[in-house]
């Protein structure tokens, strides 16, 4: 058995293949950025929510792994894709030669982070849940015509300014929306079960989650 870190997951060429063309389909069905500068941005918070929350280090590089492998599955389709990315994953980290423990920890986050069905199991799915659902940001965008915005592209557009902040007693979400552009109900509208997700990711890791609107505390 072999200790995988993060650098043999973004060296690895399958992977940054999958990835890529994952996100050109999501582009060809107007779906927002799911590519590098979501995985990457999602393996660092994830890693940095356990981090922070002194967990284990080796959690945290887990944590760092599955952020960057979560959306691995969009290259089969975007529906169930947490299902087909943990399996795509699976065949990938076993043929690596990481310990099955650590595969099944992996495997079991990137199962459950959609809204639709998944649970904090463990830490690791804990962390990449608030990391996921954290990103959002106009830079995600990727529709050029804004007359044609569906509400996921005005909402992901009206947010200037996107941070997680961690720290022993709550992990905090920190937004800033131009409500010319989307009124704050309206991210309620689309978003409140992936705040609802991130309370019980918060709660699994023992801590809160709270959410702050233009400096409004909302959560």
């Amino acid at each position: 058995m072999k200790k995988i870190i993060l650098d043999d997951i973004k060296n690895n060429r399958e992977i940054e293949t999958y990835i890529k063309i994952g996100h050109e389909h999501l582009g060809a069905i107007g779906y927002t950025e799911h590519s590098f500068r979501h995985a990457n941005l999602v393996s660092n918070i994830a890693y940095n929510i356990l981090f922070r929350l002194n967990y284990p280090h080796r959690e945290a590089e887990l944590a760092a792994i599955a952020g960057y492998l979560h959306d691995i599955g969009n290259v089969i389709s975007r529906h169930n894709h947490g299902q087909s990315g943990a399996l795509i994953a699976f065949r990938i980290l076993d043929k690596l030669g990481m310990p099955p423990e650590e595969i099944a920890v992996v495997c079991s986050a990137i199962g459950n982070h959609e809204e639709e069905y998944g649970q904090p199991v463990n830490n690791v799915s804990a962390a990449l849940i608030l990391a996921d659902k954290s990103d959002v940001h106009r830079s995600r965008v990727r529709n050029p015509d804004i007359v044609n915005f569906d509400i996921h592209d005005r909402v992901n557009y009206a947010v200037e300014h996107s941070f997680l902040n961690v720290h022993e007693k709550a992990v905090t979400l920190e937004l800033s929306i131009d409500i010319s552009i989307c009124p704050v109900m309206e991210y309620f509208e689309i978003f409140l079960t992936r705040m609802m997700m991130c309370r019980r990711a918060a709660e699994f890791l023992k801590t809160k989650f709270e959410l702050f609107i233009n400096d409004a505390r909302l959560l």
